[in-house]
């Protein structure tokens, strides 16, 4: 309990207003890493401009060079060639000659965002066509064998006088680039200075704002751990108690389940025995027919005897499902229809066949429903093969396209005559509509274009557990 009150206490203590100055702690140490990460891209900026100002200025500078270098090239040439007419200064002039044009011309494209720069370069180029015509015509001249006449336009000094305004242009172009690209370095290494002190200042103060959250975090995380603590020992307390109390609900779902299979063992024994004394009693009634003279008692007996055997037989075969309260048709049908087919005197003369479909069905429902299949199976046995005359039952139970289960049996014998009215007032027939009108069916008669009857019953109500239980005596 005493952790529980100091971890109320430490609760108490961070109140709404140290939230409120946490959060405004938290929100000023982000905006402080906010401005040091704005800083140091700030500086990564200014690193990249520099370093373009340098690729840039060196390149106009290199530029430059190659452009003076291709004039003192083209013009050492031209003083070769002037003073010893040997061919071989030719190749070399005339290289340095056509690459002026192009050098010319890189360099306006560098200085086109320099308007100071670009009119620099613009001005020599009046120069340098004049210093190249100067160096062509002598040339021309020194070729068509007219040496004086070249020597004494050499002698003017007009090509020397070019020559140097545009290396003095040309030197002053690249000073300039180096000025410009020095004072634009002093300037970023300020603006750097600036926002490395700006980001250090920044990270400097979020580290101190850190350090405090982080004490006072300690502190209450200190607190949470009295009175986590404290929440261990109550829910060990409570872990026992719910240990104990399953232990207990698992003994009770054991009982309840030995109960159930003890009711479930108890049920089909009782099933099981229900059906041994109806077949002892339909033993006893087959003794009387033995012993009986007459012919009408001998074969009202021999149908009780059928029908008590058929009740027997729903009895013994039936196996309930888990719920104990339902049973599936085919399984139990199948069952019932193998016990009618023994029950014949000469088995084999006649095949009963099922066809039957996985139907739930209550247990009550299931002892009716096999009640009324053996009652149309003892029927068919006893009236559609008179004689030795051999042929097929066949027991069937879907759902139709309405999804109502639908009882047929239908047999390959002779059939019923048409002036014939037994199965509208003969015993059989009553117990059939009776049993019937139990599930909501009508028993509809009909004969088979091949030979044969066939019974069919919409059993409306199976299942549906809207008759009463009386409606299970006949």
């Amino acid at each position: 309990m005493s952790d529980l009150v100091d971890g109320t206490t430490a609760a108490n203590e961070s109140g709404p207003a140290s939230w409120g100055t946490r959060r405004l702690a938290v929100w000023v140490s982000l905006g402080l890493v906010c401005l040091a990460a704005m800083a140091a891209l700030m500086l990564m900026q200014g690193i990249d401009r520099q370093l373009s100002d340098i690729n840039k200025t060196y390149a106009v500078r290199i530029a430059a060079r190659e452009l003076t270098h291709a004039l003192s090239q083209a013009e050492a040439s031209q003083r070769g060639y002037l003073l010893t007419a040997d061919p071989q200064f030719l190749a070399p002039y005339r290289e340095a000659v056509s690459s002026l044009d192009r050098r010319v011309a890189a360099l306006m494209e560098m200085t086109e965002g320099d308007p100071g720069q670009s009119a620099r370069v613009a001005s020599i180029t009046g120069d340098i066509t004049s210093k190249m015509a100067e160096m062509n015509r002598t040339v021309e001249l020194v070729t068509t064998q007219r040496s004086d006449e070249a020597q004494t336009l050499t002698e003017t000094g007009m090509g020397a006088r070019l020559m140097a305004e545009v290396s003095a242009t040309l030197e002053a172009f690249i000073a300039e680039e180096d000025d410009k690209l020095a004072s634009r370095n002093q300037a970023i290494d300020q603006t750097r200075t600036g926002l490395v002190v700006a980001l250090i200042a920044a990270l400097a103060a979020a580290a101190i704002l850190a350090y405090a959250l982080l004490m006072r975090t300690q502190k209450q995380v200190s607190a949470l751990a009295q009175r986590h603590r404290g929440l261990l020992s109550q829910n060990e307390a409570l872990e026992a108690q719910v240990a104990e109390r399953t232990r207990d609900i698992q003994e009770a779902r054991a009982h309840a389940e030995r109960e159930r299979q003890r009711v479930e063992a108890l049920l089909q024994d009782t099933n099981h025995r229900i059906g041994n004394s109806l077949a002892t009693v339909s033993s006893l009634l087959a003794l009387q027919v033995m012993r009986t003279q007459s012919d009408d008692v001998r074969q009202a007996l021999e149908a009780a005897r059928l029908r008590v055997h058929a009740v027997a037989s729903a009895h013994r075969r039936l196996r309930l499902g888990d719920d104990l309260e339902s049973a599936r048709a085919n399984e139990f049908l199948a069952a019932v229809l193998e016990d009618l087919a023994e029950t014949q005197a000469d088995s084999g003369r006649i095949e009963v066949i099922g066809e039957l479909a996985p139907i739930e069905v209550g247990a009550r429902d299931a002892t009716t429903l096999g009640i009324l299949v053996g009652e149309l199976v003892t029927n068919a046995l006893k009236y559609a093969f008179p004689g030795d005359r051999e042929g097929t039952i066949t027991v069937g139970l879907v759902r139709d396209d309405a999804g109502v289960p639908v009882l047929s049996v239908r047999d390959n014998g002779v059939g019923l005559p048409v002036e014939a009215k037994e199965h509208e007032s003969g015993l059989g027939s009553v117990i059939v509509k009776q049993l019937s009108g139990q599930f909501g069916g009508i028993p509809e008669y009909e004969n088979a274009s091949g030979g044969g009857l066939e019974v069919t019953i919409r059993l409306t109500q199976l299942g549906s557990g809207t008759h009463s239980a009386e409606d299970g005596q006949l």
